[in-house]
């Protein structure tokens, strides 16, 4: 007698529920396909963001966006691409003429991507909110607001004492680590090593101690870098990052512990506070009321609606700004000196014309610096040639889509200008746009001048441009000139060390100099 066996239904659903699986995911990528085919770009890039995220984990992201700008500008004016596709919903920006479409200064902004969100730190369930890399308008504009006028360039002149205090200490330990005995310095660690001391100076009146000390206090520095290392490459696929680190469940099982950076702004906020109950009970002395902490702890006693938690995003925020950002730039500007030697005679003898004519001292003022032509133009080419961020400031295309460079975008898409990208546009900045040349910017017609102006994207564009970009001015002003009227600088083995990384804010490699007490015959004023 037979048996009829009934049929393997299991097999047949999983069979099915694959093949449908199968279909769908056909149908998402060839959507993401079609969806900006008419932007050029790397095959595996219209379907996946895995290419992205490769890139910068290499730490060539900016060399990587570059060389697509040119592979793909065929028949685009100066063979440079004004598009090109870097993701299956992200697309680059490579014209400085799109820079007010994208980066609006009127009207209603382009929303910031989902790369942002992956910026701030969260402990306990708790996101560390802070002015740039929020999405919310509102919350911006609430931060913003009540600070703004800090940070003009007008203001932060009055933190000129500080910078000063802070200039004199690097140069006290220059010379008794490496110009005395003779020891060869690494220029590039001293020089972040300043940056992050003078933003703990203007902020708490009180240095972070990485000069005196020689290292990396507390491990702020490798705190930052690390975070950073996993914003830049998580940010590309953010989603990962609202998995894992963001998930205020998994967040709540962690060890409660902000970074070494946000322990040493709170350490610093509850010395003031306490200090200032001090002083208020025996009015016996005075808190310092000319640094940010104490200008900060004043917006909040003036506005109650602002939330405690404003006062840890200004002041993290202010290291970030004023640190990283412009250890690069220093970093930059000496290293392009030193390997173009005629740059560095020409602009060594504009600082020589001006100190005969007593328009410069020793430590040099923001008013001195300012008023030399070259050395502007050596700064403007050192924020071209090397902007610190070396990712796209991405946005999103609002409803309706949006034009860029004679191409319809649709709604949703990420578009972004990378500084890298731009700084290279052969429309704007010539044939030569790789070369260190600060002479660019003291030729031609003011027309061209401004145009190049409005190109730079070193610190931002838009309303949301770096705030804090004038305490890197300051700095990089005054420090530039002091150091090359005080030291003759030799890069030892040519600079052969120097190397460019890229992931959030561009680290470089540090690179070693023997500094000598400078042979000048020119008298040099003493500031103050």
């Amino acid at each position: 007698m037979s048996v009829a066996m009934p049929a393997d239904h299991g097999f047949s659903l999983l069979s099915v529920a694959l093949a449908f699986s199968l279909v769908l995911l056909v149908i998402h990528y060839t959507r993401q396909y079609v969806r900006l085919s008419h932007i050029p770009g790397p095959f595996l890039a219209r379907f996946s963001d895995l290419p992205r995220l490769y890139w910068v984990y290499r730490r060539d992201a900016h060399n990587v966006h570059v060389a697509q700008h040119r592979q793909h500008g065929g028949g685009a004016s100066l063979g440079w691409a004004p598009l090109v596709r870097y993701g299956p919903n992200a697309v680059s920006v490579g014209s400085a003429s799109a820079m007010d479409t994208i980066y609006r200064m009127r009207g209603d902004p382009l929303k910031k991507s989902d790369y942002y969100s992956v910026i701030p730190p969260m402990r306990k369930g708790t996101i560390l909110q802070s002015i740039f890399p929020t999405q919310d308008e509102a919350l911006h504009r609430m931060l913003k607001r009540p600070i703004a006028a800090v940070y003009s360039m007008s203001n932060l002149v009055s933190f000129e004492p500080l910078v000063d205090r802070t200039i004199g200490v690097l140069r006290h330990e220059l010379d008794r680590r490496f110009v005395l005995p003779g020891q060869v310095c690494d220029l590039g660690i001293w020089l972040q090593y300043f940056a992050f001391d003078v933003v703990g100076e203007i902020t708490f009146s009180k240095r972070l101690g990485f000069l005196e000390e020689g290292r990396d206090v507390e491990g702020i520095m490798e705190g930052i870098w690390r975070w950073f290392e996993y914003v830049a490459v998580v940010g590309q696929i953010p989603w990962l990052d609202a998995l894992w680190v963001k998930n205020p469940i998994v967040s709540r099982l962690r060890p409660a512990k902000w970074s070494p950076m946000v322990e040493f702004a709170n350490k610093r906020e509850e010395e003031r506070r306490a200090l200032s109950a001090l002083i208020s009970e025996n009015k016996t002395s005075q808190v310092n009321d000319r640094d940010f902490l104490s200008r900060f702890l004043t917006a909040l006693e003036k506005d109650p609606s602002i939330p405690s938690w404003a006062l840890p995003a200004w002041t993290s925020s202010n290291i970030l700004a004023g640190s990283d950002t412009t250890a690069i730039f220093l970093r930059t500007m000496f290293h392009e000196l030193l390997t173009h030697e005629s740059t560095l005679v020409r602009l060594r003898a504009e600082l020589d014309e001006a100190a005969a004519r007593s328009n410069l001292s020793e430590t040099a003022t923001w008013k001195e610096s300012i008023a030399l032509p070259y050395l502007n133009a050596c700064f403007k080419e050192a924020g071209r040639i090397h902007p610190p961020f070396g990712l796209h400031l991405e946005r999103v295309v609002p409803a309706g889509g949006l034009e860029v460079c004679g191409k319809m975008l649709p709604a949703g898409t990420i578009v972004g200008m990378n500084a890298w990208v731009v700084h290279r546009d052969p429309e704007i900045f010539g044939s030569d746009a790789d070369a260190w040349r600060p002479e660019r910017w003291l030729e031609g017609d003011e027309a061209r001048l401004k145009r190049m102006d409005a190109a730079l994207l070193t610190f931002g564009a838009g309303h949301r441009v770096c705030l804090g970009k004038h305490i890197s001015y300051l700095e990089i002003f005054k420090l530039v000139p002091t150091l090359l009227q005080a030291y003759d600088i030799e890069l030892v083995d040519g600079g052969r060390d120097w190397t460019v990384q890229n992931r959030w804010f561009v680290p470089q490699s540090g690179f070693l100099v023997r500094l000598r007490k400078r042979e000048s015959a020119v008298p040099r004023k003493v500031s103050g």
